[in-house]
């Protein structure tokens, strides 16, 4: 086992193999359908306060030693009380925007009652100028899937969201198998590159994200919190090719339990500005996840290499 030196001298162990937190025994579908039963009949407040109890309660010593890890990265001089602090901040918070997730895809979400703002219309608005489509590049941070179902209702336009595909797919069927104002995309399938482009050349909204590597030829090492970490240059091709411009995105959870929506200024990518335009895209992630290390949801070491999906 690898070990990351701290600010303070000491070291924190690093899982040699990373953890797969899409493919763990909780990932079924059976237990999604008895946690969307069990949590849909609760009030929200009494709901996200038995998330964050199992959250605190469920073990995960793979991914809790991951982000333990990763928050060493990200906020090098907290003590080590702090950062544990922020271990248990991180499950907390995922439980609660899944719990969110689970009672609300087979619905569609209520904005008044979820959404307390969305800030930098004016960026959206901006690119959307350009009438060549938008990409809106979002991270595992906040309620991603569920922002972007918040911002389509908002906005109106056809959105497409790329998601990886379901080791069960079951879960997959049911995660987004419900009404809403987006239209998923299987990353695998052989022909999304070509409905992607069709999409933006429509002049419609294209989503991804960005911050977690696929394990090929397209990622790119790019400095992260002082030290290169991979990630995708696909949606900057994507972009770039479609004349498009890129949309920061993100859905964080506030301390009064509503979501705020953040839009970055819109990064256009020129002919060959692949990776200058992910390097942009970096810096901007970079400080969201420095502004907000307790929902940056990956439970692997993010900087030696992909999750494997």
């Amino acid at each position: 086992m690898a070990r990351l030196p701290l600010a303070d001298g000491g070291a924190l162990p690093v899982p040699d193999i990373r953890p797969r937190w899409y493919a763990h025994e909780w990932n079924r579908a059976v237990v999604y359908h008895a946690g969307a039963r069990v949590l849909g009949a609760l009030p929200r407040r009494a709901r996200l306060g038995l998330a964050r109890a199992v959250a605190a309660a469920a073990a995960f010593p793979a991914e809790r030693a991951a982000v333990r890890a990763n928050l060493a990265r990200i906020v090098p001089g907290a003590s080590a009380r702090e950062r544990e602090a922020l271990v248990r901040a991180v499950f907390g918070h995922f439980a609660m925007c899944f719990a969110d997730l689970l009672s609300t895809n087979r619905t569609e979400p209520e904005p008044a009652r979820l959404l307390a703002a969305v800030e930098g219309r004016e960026h959206f608005e901006a690119a959307a100028a350009d009438r060549r489509g938008l990409v809106l590049l979002t991270a595992h941070l906040g309620n991603w899937e569920l922002g972007g179902r918040l911002l389509a209702l908002h906005g109106g336009t056809p959105t497409w969201v790329v998601v990886a595909e379901e080791p069960d797919a079951a879960v997959g069927r049911f995660l987004r198998g419900g009404p809403g104002p987006v239209r998923f995309v299987t990353r695998g399938q052989p022909t999304a590159g070509v409905r992607l482009l069709a999409a933006l050349r429509r002049r419609e909204v294209v989503a991804l994200q960005g911050d977690r590597a696929l394990g090929t030829r397209g990622d790119v090492r790019v400095p992260f919190f002082g030290t290169p970490a991979p990630f995708p240059l696909g949606p900057f091709v994507l972009a770039r090719a479609a004349g498009a411009p890129l949309v920061p995105a993100f859905c964080v959870l506030g301390p009064d339990r509503r979501y705020r929506v953040t839009l970055g200024a819109p990064i256009r990518v020129a002919a060959d500005g692949e990776a200058r335009g992910l390097a942009a895209w970096v810096a901007v992630l970079e400080a969201t996840v420095r502004r907000h290390p307790e929902q940056w949801f990956n439970f692997y070491d993010v900087w030696h290499g992909a999750p494997g999906r």
